[in-house]
C-alpha cells in the first residue's frame, strides 16, 4: 500500500477509537484503552507487518513503563494520606486561608506557580501528582483539582526535569546514532556559528518566547474554567473577574522564565521562573495586592455533582483533628520533596548513581532488540517515599496511623493499575512500529501521521507543527518523547518549505508537545488516580482540550509569522482570529445570565 493518506488514516485509527470512547461515549480509560490496544495490535500486524515478537516485546516494555508510573502514583497517594493522618493537612489549609480564602487565588498560587517549580525540578507528570492531591486536601472538588494540575502542564513543561525535553528530546531527535547533529542540522548550526549544545539552547530560546506569549493566558484559562464548571451558578465571569491577578501571576513566572532561558540556557527556566514567581506573588498577596474584594468559593459540598467527586476524601478525617501543628512542620513534606528533587537532578554524583548502577535494565526483550530501563530510585516515586519516611519522624506518627495510610493508598492504587497497564503497551506498539521492527518498510505510525499532515498542509506547515507535537505527547504522555519522535521530521519539513530558520519549526513542535500534556492519556489517568477520580478521564479531556486547542493554534500562528514575517498571511489571520474569538467568548460569558446549580445540569458537565 503506497497511499499516504490511507496509511495516515489507519495510523490515526487507534487514537480516533480511544478519543471517541473517552470523550464521545465517556467510557472510563480502563475500558477504552484495551479496545485501543486491540486496534493498534491488529493494524500493526496486518498493515505495518510488525512481527509478533516485536509486538509482544513492546507490550512488555509498556507494562514496565506503567509500573514506573504506578510507583509515582502510589507515592503521591501515600504522601497525601500521610499528611492527612498526621494532621498537617489542617494546618496547610488554614495557612492558605490566611493568605486568601478565595479559591481563585489559591489555585493560581498552588497550581500555576508551585506547579511550575515542581515541573522544572521533576517533570514527567509530577506536578499533577503533587498539585492535584494538595488542592483536594484544601477542599477543591477532585475533578477541579485534576483539571488545574493538568492545565498548568503546558508553559513550564518544555523546561521540565531540568530541561530534559530540550536537551534530551530535541538533542536526541536531531542527532544521529553517533550522538552528533545530523548533517542538515549541523549545517544550520554551523551557519549560525554555534556548536551542538549552543544550537539546542538557541532553539530553546525560541521555545521559551512562544511559550511566554501563549502562556500568558494559562492562569486565566484555568481559573475561568474552574469557576465556570464548578461554581455555584456556572459563573465563568467569576474567573474573568480576577484577570488582573491572573495576568500578574502569569508575568511573575514568565518574565524570569524567559530571562533565564536566554541567559542561562534550557535547564532552569521553569524551576527558577516558578520559584521566583511563587515568592513574589505570595508576598504581594499577603499585602493585599490585586486581591479580589469578594471571596469566591465552591458551593457547599452537599450540592456538588457526584461527577466532581472521587473516592479520596482527606477532609473528612482532617476535620476531626483538633490539635494543629506548626506551619513549618506541616509544609515539611513538600519542602523535602522539592529539596530531594533538586538534589537528585542537579548534583552530578547523586544523579549518576541513581541513573546508573541503581537502574534496573531489561534488555533485548524476547530477542527483539527492544529494551527498557527502570530508574525506580531516580523516579519521583522514590522521592515521595523518602519524604514520607522523614515525615513519620517529623510529625511523630504512630504505627497505627502509618499502617492506616498504607492501607488506604494501596487500595486506591489498584484502580489506576489496569488503565495504565493497557495504555502504555498501546503507546509502545504505536511508537515501535517503524522500519526497525516491521517488514512493510513503512515509517512508524506517528511519523506516517505527521507525513500525511505535512503533505496536506504544504508551506502552511508551521501552523500545524504544534498540533503534531501535541499529538505525540497525547500518545506518549511525554514532551520529551514527542520531541525525540518528531524533531528531525519537523526540521526537515521546515527546510523543505523554505523556512529561513527551520529550527523554529522544531520550536513549534516542542511548544505543542508541552501543550499536549494537558490531554495526555496516561498523565490524566495517573493524576486522576491520586484523587480517586478514575473512570472520569473523558470528562477531564473535554475540559482540558479547550486550553490545549488555544495553545496549539496560537503557537502555530506565532511560529508561522516568526518564519515568514508579519503580513497578510495565514499566520497573522490565525493569530488575530484566535484572540478575537477569545475576546468575543469572554465578553459573552461576562454578560451571560447565571444558571442555577441544579444537580441534573451539573451531571452533564
Amino acid at each position: 500500500m503506497d497511499n499516504l493518506a490511507v496509511l495516515a488514516l489507519l495510523a490515526a485509527l487507534p487514537i480516533i477509537i480511544v478519543g471517541t470512547l473517552l470523550i464521545g461515549f465517556r467510557w472510563p480509560a480502563k475500558y477504552a484503552m484495551p479496545v485501543g490496544l486491540v486496534a493498534v495490535v491488529i493494524i500493526a500486524a496486518a498493515v505495518w507487518q510488525m512481527s509478533w515478537n516485536a509486538i509482544a516485546a513492546s507490550t512488555v516494555q509498556g507494562v514496565l513503563i506503567a509500573i514506573g508510573l504506578l510507583w509515582i502514583v502510589f507515592g503521591a497517594l501515600l504522601l497525601l494520606e500521610t499528611i492527612t493522618k498526621s494532621g498537617a493537612l489542617d494546618t496547610i489549609r488554614a495557612g492558605f486561608t490566611r493568605i486568601s480564602a478565595d479559591r481563585r487565588i489559591q489555585v493560581i498560587i498552588i497550581a500555576w506557580l508551585f506547579g511550575s517549580f515542581i515541573e522544572g525540578a521533576a517533570g514527567f507528570g509530577t506536578p499533577a501528582a503533587v498539585v492535584s492531591p494538595l488542592l483536594l486536601a484544601l477542599g477543591f472538588p477532585a475533578m477541579a483539582a485534576v483539571m488545574a494540575g493538568l492545565i498548568i502542564q503546558s508553559t513550564p513543561v518544555s523546561f521540565g526535569a531540568v530541561g530534559t525535553p530540550m536537551n534530551v528530546g530535541i538533542g536526541t531527535g536531531l542527532s544521529g546514532t553517533d550522538g552528533t547533529l545530523v548533517e542538515n542540522a549541523a549545517a544550520r548550526a554551523g551557519a549560525l556559528g554555534l556548536d551542538q549544545s549552543e544550537f539546542i539552547a538557541h532553539t530553546a530560546t525560541q521555545v521559551a518566547t512562544i511559550h511566554a506569549i501563549v502562556g500568558l493566558l494559562v492562569p486565566l484559562f484555568m481559573v475561568t474554567l474552574m469557576t465556570g464548571f464548578f461554581g455555584e451558578k456556572r459563573d465563568f465571569r467569576a474567573g474573568l473577574a480576577v484577570a488582573p491577578f491572573a495576568l500578574y501571576a502569569a508575568l511573575a513566572m514568565i518574565l524570569p522564565y524567559l530571562a533565564v532561558a536566554y541567559l542561562l540556557g534550557p535547564e532552569f527556566p521553569s524551576m527558577l521562573g516558578g520559584f521566583i514567581g511563587l515568592v513574589v506573588v505570595m508576598y504581594t498577596s499577603s499585602k493585599g495586592f490585586l486581591m479580589p474584594k469578594d471571596v469566591w468559593d465552591f458551593p457547599p459540598r452537599e450540592r456538588w455533582s457526584p461527577r466532581w467527586m472521587g473516592t479520596v476524601d482527606p477532609l473528612e478525617e482532617a476535620s476531626h483533628l483538633t490539635k494543629r501543628m506548626s506551619m513549618t512542620r506541616a509544609w515539611a513534606p513538600y519542602v523535602i520533596v522539592a529539596a530531594l528533587l533538586l538534589i537528585t537532578r542537579n548534583i552530578p554524583a547523586v544523579k549518576a548513581f541513581l541513573t546508573g548502577p541503581a537502574v534496573i535494565k531489561v534488555q533485548d526483550i524476547f530477542g527483539s532488540g527492544i529494551s527498557q530501563n527502570m530508574d525506580l530510585l531516580y523516579s519521583p516515586g522514590a522521592i515521595f517515599l523518602l519524604a514520607i519516611l522523614i515525615t513519620y519522624v517529623l510529625h511523630r506518627m504512630n504505627s497505627k496511623k502509618i499502617a492506616a495510610s498504607w492501607k488506604v493508598a494501596s487500595g486506591q492504587l489498584l484502580g489506576a493499575a489496569f488503565a495504565l497497564l493497557t495504555a502504555l503497551p498501546l503507546v509502545r506498539i504505536f511508537i515501535n512500529s517503524g522500519t526497525n521492527f516491521n517488514d512493510s518498510g513503512y515509517n512508524s505510525m506517528p511519523l506516517t501521521l505527521a507525513e500525511g499532515a505535512a503533505d496536506l498542509m504544504g508551506q502552511n506547515w508551521p501552523v500545524i507543527a504544534p498540533t503534531i507535537g501535541a499529538l505525540g505527547a497525547f500518545v506518549a504522555g511525554s514532551n520529551t518523547v514527542s520531541n525525540m519522535m518528531f524533531s528531525l521530521f519537523q526540521f526537515s519539513t521546515g527546510e523543505g518549505i523554505g523556512a529561513s530558520s527551520p529550527e523554529t519549526v522544531v520550536a513549534a513542535q516542542a511548544v505543542g508537545g508541552a501543550a499536549g500534556n494537558m490531554v495526555a492519556i496516561h498523565n490524566i489517568v495517573a493524576a486522576a488516580a491520586t484523587v480517586g477520580l478514575l473512570g472520569r478521564e473523558g470528562d477531564l479531556i473535554r475540559k482540558t482540550i479547550i486550553p490545549m486547542t488555544y495553545y496549539v493554534l496560537a503557537a502555530g500562528a506565532i511560529a508561522y509569522m516568526w518564519i515568514f514575517g508579519i503580513g497578510l498571511n495565514i499566520g497573522l489571520v490565525l493569530f488575530v482570529a484566535v484572540y478575537l474569538v477569545l475576546a468575543v467568548v469572554a465578553r459573552k460569558l461576562w454578560t451571560a445570565p447565571q444558571v442555577d446549580n441544579k444537580e441534573l445540569q451539573l451531571a452533564k458537565i
